[in-house]
């Protein structure tokens, strides 16, 4: 589903050319779960965005699907992660202007599906917030906001979702309750999910934990306790 080879990723700073990524190589089969762990700086975040197609590679490739990210342009990428990925951001990344359900249904309307409202009911009923539908962000708790985008991510019904700190601005009780959601409706959905995370709660309930020190992988360890 997910291959990644020989990835460099290098930018320049105000003290000269960083190299943030030294030539990735990993496969993510479908229906997996992988967590991406490391330091700050190590450039997990980077390794998500490129594999997601948010960014282009200095150099190497990803294959999402069989499909080549290094020879399409912006416009193509977009297409491609319309039909192929879900994200779900520390910062929610919800649109202000729109309720929850709105926020909710904007994938789902734009894949041209009529019963777009009905679907979305269902998913913010899934997340337990069937009755905060028409609250605007603002006026919902982070936790809260955190399972709209959940509800928005499931929404469009992509194979693949990319999930960037999702517990990062939550407290322990709340970032266990989304864990909780994240996984359940994974499992439900059949997606191939990986994620990014300082949360050691996260990374347990993954099939592999992927370990990047200074734009290197140093270590791509089986969960053995989910598979005995």
């Amino acid at each position: 589903m997910i291959e990644v080879k020989d990835l460099v990723k290098r930018v320049n700073t105000s003290e000269g050319e960083l190299t943030i990524l030294k030539g990735i190589n990993l496969t993510i089969q479908a229906g997996e779960v992988a967590a991406i762990v490391g330091a700050s700086g190590s450039g997990k975040s980077t390794l998500l965005g490129l594999m997601a197609g948010l960014d282009a590679a200095t150099s190497g490739d990803v294959l999402l699907d069989g499909n080549s990210l290094a020879s399409l342009d912006e416009e193509q990428r977009a297409l491609l992660r319309g039909r192929l990925v879900g994200f779900v951001f520390q910062s929610f990344q919800l649109l202000p202007s729109l309720t929850a359900l709105e926020n909710v249904m904007l994938p789902i309307e734009l894949k041209g599906d009529p019963d777009a409202s009905n679907k979305a009911r269902q998913l913010l009923a899934r997340v337990g917030l069937d009755d905060r539908g028409h609250h605007y962000p603002n006026q919902l708790s982070g936790g809260e906001q955190q399972r709209v985008a959940i509800a928005r991510a499931f929404a469009s019904e992509a194979p693949i979702l990319f999930a960037d700190e999702p517990t990062g601005n939550l407290d322990t009780a709340t970032g266990k309750r989304v864990i909780d959601l994240l996984f359940d409706l994974n499992n439900e959905f059949s997606t191939t999910l990986v994620l990014v995370t300082h949360d050691e709660r996260l990374a347990k309930k993954c099939d592999r934990v992927i370990k990047l020190v200074a734009g290197e992988i140093t270590s791509d360890v089986i969960n053995e306790a989910l598979h005995a």
